[in-house]
């Protein structure tokens, strides 16, 4: 072997960075700002190159009606990446609607894409969903 990686290899070490975060509070961009960072700490220490941050406005509960979503849809789909970073999984959808999380979540694994959460104590706990 010639140590040289498949082109599947490749894009298992690249991500895209999902930051959906509350613009209209009274500092907006703080916590987007604090999930672009979180994330890409994430994305470092694991060895994973961010190709993309994707940003959304907080706001609509269904992630496949949010422009920034169907970008990480429309990633997934070309084989652009291997990994979605999201900072937790509220990110995605609501609390009151984890069907439309769990939906995307199956969607992401059954197009190969591991999507892992970068908040550090659900880092530690392993990173990823649990549907």
């Amino acid at each position: 072997m010639n140590g040289a990686g498949t082109s599947q290899d490749k894009a298992t070490a690249l991500a895209v960075l999902y930051v959906c975060a509350d613009r209209g509070t009274l500092m907006p961009g703080l916590a987007a700002q604090r999930a672009e960072e979180e994330g890409r700490v994430f994305a470092q220490d694991r060895g994973l190159t961010i190709t993309e941050v994707v940003t959304d406005e907080y706001g609509e509960p269904d992630p496949a009606r949010r422009t920034g979503w169907q970008r990480v849809r429309e990633l997934t789909q070309a084989g652009a990446v291997g990994e979605v970073l999201v900072r937790w999984p509220t990110a995605i959808a609501p609390e009151s609607a984890p069907e439309l999380r769990h939906r995307e979540t199956r969607w992401l694994q059954e197009h190969g894409v591991r999507l892992r959460y970068t908040w550090a104590p659900l880092a530690a706990a392993g990173g990823e969903p649990r549907c």
